[in-house]
């Protein structure tokens, strides 16, 4: 095939995705010929080449000055993807729309035949799948909707909400651009064109305030809606700002009155400007409350009137939908579902040191050395969950990514209980002293006392190692969530210490089966063994030679 055939192929597909395809011109040599712009904002440098052809060596030699800028032009023999495997091997089939659940298809159905609408699910539903599959139908089949804004936690809006576009099959033409970063970095953002911007909660003020854009947005989608139960809060006041021209909004949370009725105001006041719980705060206390602990004249909190609960959610039910209201879920369904975290680039050039090289220096007196595949297996699952022990058994800190993700996964439950299951000590302590700083009550499930506690509901968080979870230990009075932090490469383990919640007896319609996953490294390699039920230490070998590789 001629050059010019495959440079022809080459613009037919990238139309074919929507994007565009230009011969590059450059009076510097080493500049690859093509430039590809896609959607979402991916911009790829190609070297064409006939087949039988290779890539001039220097279409590589100005990587070096172009990581400085932050573009990397990789060479002859050189990988775009961030492991040794491809990209295909690495990331997981898409969905397709038909792999939804009922109560799924139910909640896309509610919220586009509903102009206000709350969507309370449990975490781990799918309410992000959800939102983007009814902003997909607004926007290319019903023609009701033009511009979204979505709103959420800074760690959601940066990874989670493009990494679930990616997911499905049916969602890859919506456009979404991600409005986070530094401030020249959120206006280039907001200037794309797009059928979403997704922007953390703390830039609201900016976006209304300061960022000049033009926020013609006739859709809203509040992600975490509970973040917004502060009327006085900078956040609520700037949203507020923008809500006459909004004629859709969303809010998607777990458990809206977390602290008691008192925070459903706000939260459905920003959804339906005050039409059914009223438009003042004051008005709402006095309908629905009565003064609780006092000092003198002083009110310092308040408890509703015996008939409020009833009133209030008989006013918001016609806008409102959760589990509770679908009955479309088998008792107790399971639902597995994966948080990915990313490492920078400094980490990720680290690991894939240790990755192709087997050896990787962590400082001057450092050295960790992996002798063969099986050891290599621990350490990359080490480096996966953030902290590596050294040959002297000594602890490296290397990254916060699996922390800060457990963090907000705990604030996405809303205080309903969830089960940590983590596999090394260091794991433990990270994870301790995390919960330390945020002041989050948890403890250790290895003791009767503790198991006792956990069943009775009086633990937020309980920490389970695999090796402690057999058969006979029964767990699913306490919660309906896990989260593994570090995942296990045996199957055996993985399924008993699953089967903890998801058993008979369990009283939630659902089990949730979390696993923060770090991209591009053994986690992906390892779930996709225990999702093939083939968990054998000669599989998980054979997966840690392919991740170096080959």
């Amino acid at each position: 095939m001629r050059e010019r055939d495959v440079e022809q192929k080459l613009r037919s597909e990238v139309e074919k995705r929507g994007g565009r395809c230009f011969k590059f011109l450059s009076s510097v040599s080493g500049v690859p010929d093509r430039l590809l712009l896609l959607p979402g904002g991916l911009v790829i440098f190609v070297e064409l080449k006939k087949e039988g052809e290779e890539a001039k060596e220097a279409a590589g030699g100005t990587d070096a000055k172009n990581k400085g800028i932050g573009v990397s032009c990789p060479g002859r023999g050189q990988r775009t993807g961030n492991s040794g495997i491809n990209e295909g091997d690495r990331r997981l089939e898409k969905l397709k729309r038909e792999n939804m659940h009922e109560y799924q298809r139910y909640c896309v159905d509610f919220i586009e035949t509903h102009e206000e609408a709350a969507v309370l699910l449990d975490m781990g539903l799918g309410k992000t799948a959800i939102a983007l599959t009814a902003i997909f139908d607004l926007v290319y089949d019903f023609f009701l909707v033009r511009k979204v804004l979505v709103v959420a936690p800074l760690r959601v809006a940066r990874d989670q909400w493009i990494a679930e576009v990616g997911k499905w099959e049916h969602l890859s033409d919506l456009r979404v651009s991600v409005v986070v970063g530094s401030e020249q970095e959120r206006k280039v953002a907001l200037m794309r064109s797009a059928d979403v911007y997704v922007i953390n909660r703390e830039n609201v003020a900016w976006l209304v305030e300061k960022s000049g854009a033009v926020l013609d947005f006739d859709m809203l989608v509040v992600d975490e809606l509970s973040s917004f139960k502060n009327s006085d809060s900078k956040r609520f006041k700037g949203l507020m700002k923008l809500r006459p021209k909004i004629k859709r909004t969303v809010g998607l949370t777990g458990t809206p009155a977390s602290n008691g009725l008192m925070d459903l105001f706000a939260e459905y006041k920003l959804l339906d400007k005050g039409k059914r719980l009223g438009r003042f705060i004051t008005r709402y206390r006095a309908d629905y409350f009565k003064p609780d602990k006092m000092n003198g004249a002083v009110v310092y909190s308040y408890k509703p009137l015996p008939f409020a609960e009833e009133e209030i959610y008989k006013k918001i039910s016609d806008m409102t939908i959760s589990m509770k209201s679908t009955d479309y879920l088998q008792m107790p369904e399971k639902v597995v579902t994966e948080c990915m975290v990313t490492m920078d680039e400094k980490e990720k050039k680290k690991y894939d040191e240790l990755k192709k090289e087997l050896v990787l220096n962590m400082g001057e007196e450092n050295e960790i050395t992996a002798a063969n595949a099986a050891a290599l297996c621990g350490k990359l699952s080490q480096l996966a969950n953030g902290a590596i022990y050294t040959d002297d058994k000594k602890v490296m800190q290397f990254h916060d990514k699996k922390l800060d993700a457990l963090e907000d996964l705990i604030e996405a439950a809303n205080g309903k209980p969830v089960l940590v299951a983590y596999w090394y000590q260091h794991d433990l302590e990270r994870i301790r002293k995390r919960l330390d700083e945020k002041k989050i009550e948890y403890d250790k499930i290895d003791s009767g006392e503790s198991i006792k506690r956990w069943n009775a509901g009086q633990l937020p968080v309980g920490l389970i190692h695999p090796a402690s979870a057999g058969h006979g230990l029964n767990l699913q009075s306490g919660g309906n969530c896990i989260i593994w932090f570090g995942i296990t490469w045996s199957l055996e383990l993985y399924q008993q210490t699953n089967g903890r919640l998801w058993r008979q007896g369990q009283n939630s319609q659902t089990v949730v089966i979390n696993h923060i996953i770090t991209s591009g490294t053994i986690d992906e390699r390892i779930l996709r063994v225990l999702k093939g039920k083939d968990a054998t230490q000669e599989e998980l070998i054979d997966a840690v030679k392919a991740n170096l590789g080959g």
